[in-house]
Formats: structure tokens, sequence, C-alpha cells
């Protein structure tokens, strides 16, 4: 049995859509197929800058049948992870960084009946997780330092997907691995190849002159990625 999903996803990042648009791009995602819709939730505390919260994401939920993928980038993520999963969230992850009772976080997202999954900085190595096996359902690398979209990816991250990989076989437990930060058509199918299932994109997506073009594009390298 393979440890990864029958196919590799996007998940287009709302944040760098046009926020008076929502609904249009919820309709964009559901024409592409093979997309999830990544949310991105920032405090101001963990992460220097503010966006969406709960009511938003209770809005989204009401307004598309598509996997709300909600990544929490605040402090004290116990205390809010159960209420994004009630207020529509599918997949909710929350920082290493941020939370020095992850276990029983991922434990409570789980029992609330989502994903539960594991987002790690540029600077924090994959060896943090080895304790967590089989307690997450994915583990969201960051390629930028968040905060912000728009930021170039930083290549090193490549090599933990490697290794992250090697730690899903090595524990032959699956979990998916998902990739957040300046990926694009340069650099999906190298991401999908070293074992990436998830590739989260924004401004390739949102910024580009033919959004749905881009995506079908970006699941095109995937794809290539994946079969070599």
């Amino acid at each position: 049995m393979s440890l990864r999903p029958a196919q590799p996803l996007l998940a287009p990042s709302l944040l760098s859509a046009d926020f008076t648009r929502l609904g249009d791009a919820l309709k964009l995602l559901e024409e592409a197929e093979n997309c999830i819709v990544h949310v991105d939730v920032m405090d101001g505390r963990f992460v220097p800058n503010i966006t969406i919260g709960l009511p938003v994401v209770a809005s989204l939920r009401q307004a598309t049948k598509l996997p709300l993928d909600c990544h929490l980038m605040i402090v004290e993520p116990l205390r809010y992870a159960t209420e994004f999963v009630t207020a529509g969230a599918d997949w909710v992850s929350v920082h290493q960084e941020a939370d020095p009772h992850l276990h029983r976080t991922l434990g409570a997202i789980r029992a609330a009946g989502a994903k539960a999954g594991v987002v790690l900085n540029p600077s924090t190595p994959i060896e943090t997780l080895v304790d967590l096996v089989g307690d997450f359902d994915f583990v969201l690398l960051m390629s930028v330092n968040p905060g912000f979209g728009g930021q170039s990816f930083i290549p090193r991250v490549l090599d933990k997907i490697n290794r992250l990989n090697a730690l899903r076989t090595e524990r032959n437990t699956p979990f998916v691995i998902q990739v957040d930060g300046g990926v694009s058509l340069d650099n999906a199918q190298d991401l999908v190849r070293a074992g990436a299932d998830v590739l989260v994109a924004g401004n390739a997506v949102f910024k580009a002159a033919d959004p749905l073009g881009a995506i079908r594009q970006l699941l095109s390298e995937m794809e290539k990625g994946r079969a070599s």
C-alpha cells in the first residue's frame, strides 16, 4: 500500500485572492478540480500580519463543498483549533513552534472530526516530529518565513521534504506532505518528486493572467513529478 495519496493536490491560498470576490475564487477552484482551499489564519502575534478568522471560514463553508485547509499561524492554537473545525474546516494545521502541547492539540483536532496537521517553519528541523508520527495526518513545510504572501522559495526545503519522506517510509506510516511558500511552475515538479503531495500556491494562481490555466499547468507539473 502506498504511503502517499493517490494523486497530488493543489491548495490555492486565498491570501492572494481578491478578498472582495472570494466567492468567485471558490468557483474557480471548483472548476479546476484536484484542488483544496488553503486559508491562512494570522493573528498579528505569532506572525506580523492579521488576516481572517472564524466568521470568514464559516462563510466559506457555506459557499463551497471543497475541503477547507486552515493553516493557523496563531499563538495558543489549542484554544481555537476545534472552533475552526466547528466553523467548517476539514484540515487544520498548527505550528510546532507555537504549541508546547502539540500532542494534545492534534488529538483535539482529530476528535472534532478534521485532519490534523503540524507546520514547521524553515528553520525547524523535521526531527522534532519523530515522536509524533501517527498522531498527525499531514505535515506542512514552510518554504518561506510565514506571515506574508509573495516571498521567494527557500531551496534547502527540498532537503527537508526528502528527509520527511524518508521518515514516512521508515515508520511505514501514511501522512501527507504539504509545502507552502514560493511554489511556482519552476519548482512544482521537483517538490512532488522529492515527496510532496500537496502544494500551496498563492500568487502563482491568483496573480496570474489566467488563474484557471495556471492551476492546470501547476497540476500538470505536479503529475510529472509524481510520475518520475
